[in-house]
């Protein structure tokens, strides 16, 4: 049994690398105290992220760089790249801990999520993530259509807790996985950096707990990354909602439930309307939790490229 401040430490470590690989940013945060959570259907996104505008967008790719730290030491680091066209998208991330934790812990992941876009929004078709860190290994495999889930596998499953609310079949319909929960496309023909583009529910399934969250605009910010984007960014203030596969007394899910300082800062993929995180943060029981982009790159790309000729 690890002491208890180097098993603090792994703790910290899971957060960082679910930070990268899970995708889902309030899910890193259960996930180091024990559970995991998850987002809303595309079908019950607000009308600003909701039907395609009548200006269409063009394809676009996100090529991003993050670092994780918690009470302003670094923990982690992990990339993100994004492909997004008309009619379908693809989103991979990789991360893993770094200094002192990857000492203790070694902790590395990579997650992936495709998809068909349809009326402007990702729908996802498949999702999967793994994560090690201390000899230990999570992995998640979700097979969707339409909005349901037709197949999912976890390893390890959730221990049978007589406490916990069931995961229900109806539980699994209108719902997106943890990375496609992270894009956030916005309908109409204005600029899609505006404070209606935080008015946003999602509701996701992450292979084992289901859950809400919920969004609201909390003020504008200026951002510029080392390498890649500077410009406006829209601050969202995020809040959890735990809908079935989590037990209701846990200290952790009572913390999220009641957080009400999570936030996250969404800027633009060049050419689209979509908006992804360029920044995340939230308390922690071991000081504020930060996911900052040090690189944000993102093109444009042709709407119907050409096949090269010799």
């Amino acid at each position: 049994m690890l002491p208890k401040p180097i098993a603090r430490r792994a703790a910290v470590a899971a957060f960082a690398t679910a930070f990268f690989v899970a995708a889902a940013l309030i899910a890193g945060a259960v996930a180091m105290a024990g559970d995991t959570s998850h987002q809303a259907a595309a079908q019950t996104l607000s009308p600003t992220s909701g039907p395609a505008s009548s200006q269409a967008s063009s394809p676009g790719r996100l090529e991003a760089v993050y670092t994780a730290s918690i009470a302003g030491i670094t923990i982690g680091q992990g990339n993100w790249s994004i492909d997004f066209s008309d009619d379908q998208y693809t989103a991979a991330a990789s991360g893993t801990t770094t200094g002192v934790l990857r000492f203790f812990t070694g902790a590395h992941g990579t997650g992936a999520a495709h998809g068909a876009v349809s009326a402007g929004q990702p729908v996802p078709t498949s999702y999967g993530a793994t994560i090690i860190y201390d000899h230990k290994v999570d992995d998640v495999r979700i097979a969707l259509a339409g909005g349901n889930v037709t197949d999912y596998a976890v390893e390890p499953p959730l221990p049978p807790i007589p406490d916990r609310i069931p995961v229900t079949e109806a539980d699994r319909r209108g719902v997106i996985d943890p990375m496609t929960s992270m894009l956030n496309r916005v309908g109409g023909n204005g600029d899609p950096v505006a404070p209606e583009s935080c008015e946003r529910k999602v509701g996701v399934f992450d292979g084992r707990v289901r859950y809400d969250l919920n969004s609201e605009f909390k003020r504008m910010e200026t951002v510029k990354a080392d390498r890649g984007y500077a410009g406006p960014a829209v601050v969202c203030a995020v809040y959890f909602t735990p809908i079935s596969g989590y037990v209701p007394n846990r200290p952790a899910i009572k913390y999220l439930v009641e957080l009400r300082d999570a936030e996250v800062w969404l800027a633009p993929i060049a050419g689209t309307r979509l908006l992804v995180p360029f920044r995340f943060s939230m308390p922690t029981p071991l000081g504020v939790g930060v996911l900052q982009a040090t690189e944000f790159v993102s093109v444009t790309q042709p709407l119907h490229p050409l096949a090269k000729t010799q």
